[in-house]
């Protein structure tokens, strides 16, 4: 058994197969999250875990071990087969039964790992049981000695789309032509399950199911993988581009001039829209959302909430507040009709019919330009040697000066039409800077003076 510290990270395990994990490894982490399933398990609760796969094809096989050791333990598999990664949570929570979802999302091909949820979908990572099934198959799952669990097959495709479209239906009559591009991802099976509309001509790239990834990566926040889909945008004439990485959890937008619109306008879109159906909401944002956010949010009634940057702060925040919705600048939206899970369709759906419904003249650009009201340097990576000291340069500058300065995650600086964030990654020697101003010659001089402390002496 090779040391599992390697692959399990904050939220998940990842890692290379075969260097980091294989078939071993897999069959060990099956068990131990049975094993620990069983020892919460309450009452007559099932003994009976969901579990899905991507395209990649060490997914089958790894899969395939992960339910050998969940049934090693006389628990039972779901096995939904090929699932986007929302595909796997709308099993888990319209089932309410935990679930493994087999996908590397965005990583290059070599990688692969496995997303775990607890019944409803409620994320397991370090702090909520990740390190105690690292631990205990490390070092070993007690034997079982009752009935081994069976796996049965079931399709649940057709009843997720059926869920999406009853949450966000297409109802207007204007046709939108959309491109998709899935990235040889998962889009490829849950796009023309759920997008298959009258209104939509939808032309797609990339829909082969492939995980070695042919065409590009599929990661769409990384602009060189967005060109394919710009230049297909701006050859048809479409209304819209869509871009889907490689579990299709998370969805980014191309509008009709071939520009890609920002995440936190989605979130503006989405947020408004959500609050029209509930009124006075409690809205979730991370604190490198724009400032747009939080003031669309006020002006619609509703009710914005500022966390730290990760999906686990925003669903733990959800579930305390009763949000009716959450977004992330990194294309992550969280909807609580959704069991608080992420969904890229669900977004890719709020976008589409908000156009659909919108007057035939008006452009998606046109219809956004409201929800995007300030100039954002977008996120910026410096290599330095000491974090801590770097950041406590950058507080210094700014310590008389009129600002806000606080440090829910990193340090955030305000002044009166600018912002920014320094925050740490907590997996490299990175300082990531996220800045934000009304007027972009503002924007640049910000960010300019800090990158300029940051890499002082670097």
């Amino acid at each position: 058994m090779r040391n599992l510290s390697t692959i399990v990270k904050a939220y998940d395990i990842r890692g290379v197969v075969p260097d980091q994990w294989d078939v071993d490894e897999a069959r060990a982490l099956g068990a131990a999250y049975a094993h620990i399933l069983e020892s919460e398990r309450a009452g007559d609760a099932r003994r009976a875990l969901v579990l899905g796969r991507d395209m990649r094809p060490s997914s089958q096989w790894l899969g395939d071990a992960f339910a050998h050791g969940v049934c090693s333990q006389g628990w039972g598999v779901i096995d939904i087969g090929l699932a986007s990664t929302d595909g796997l949570y709308f099993a888990s929570g319209s089932m309410d039964l935990p679930g493994a979802m087999f996908t590397a999302s965005h990583n290059p091909q070599e990688y692969n790992g496995i997303k775990l949820c607890r019944a409803g979908a409620t994320p397991v990572g370090q702090d909520t049981g990740l390190s105690a099934i690292r631990d205990l198959a490390q070092s070993g799952v007690p034997r079982f000695d009752g009935t081994p669990g069976v796996l049965s097959v079931s399709d649940v495709l057709a009843d997720y789309a059926t869920y999406l479209l009853n949450l966000v239906p297409i109802t207007a009559e204007r046709p939108l032509t959309v491109v998709v591009d899935a990235g040889n991802g998962m889009a490829g099976l849950t796009v023309p399950a759920v997008l298959n509309s009258p209104h939509l001509n939808v032309i797609a790239m990339y829909f082969e199911l492939d995980g070695t990834f042919p065409n590009h990566e599929a990661n769409p926040i990384e602009p060189a993988n967005l060109v394919d889909l710009q230049a297909k945008v701006l050859e048809v004439g479409a209304d819209i581009g869509l871009a889907f990485d490689g579990d299709a959890d998370r969805c980014f937008v191309v509008d009709e001039r071939g520009l890609a619109v920002s995440p936190s306008a989605l979130t503006a879109l989405i947020a408004d829209r959500e609050l029209a159906l509930h009124p006075g909401s409690t809205i979730i944002h991370n604190l490198i959302t724009s400032w747009s956010v939080p003031e669309v949010v006020r002006e619609a009634g509703g009710v914005p909430v500022r966390t730290r940057v990760g999906h686990s702060f925003i669903k733990a925040e959800m579930a305390t507040s009763g949000a009716v919705f959450g977004g992330e600048h990194s294309g992550h939206f969280y909807f609580r009709d959704f069991w608080r899970a992420d969904s890229g369709m669900l977004a890719a759906l709020h976008v589409l019919a908000a156009l659909a419904q919108a007057p035939s003249d008006v452009t998606l650009s046109a219809l956004l330009r409201s929800y995007d009201r300030y100039v954002a340097s977008g996120e910026i990576n410096s290599t330095v040697t000491d974090q801590q000291a770097a950041i406590a340069l950058v507080r210094a500058e700014y310590a008389d000066a009129d600002v806000v300065i606080d440090e829910l995650d990193g340090l955030t600086v305000a002044g009166s039409d600018w912002w920014f964030n320094l925050r740490p990654s907590n997996t490299e020697p990175l300082l990531r800077l996220n800045a934000e101003a009304r007027a972009a010659d503002v924007m640049i001089e910000v960010r300019d003076r800090i990158l300029g402390l940051v890499r002082e002496g670097q």
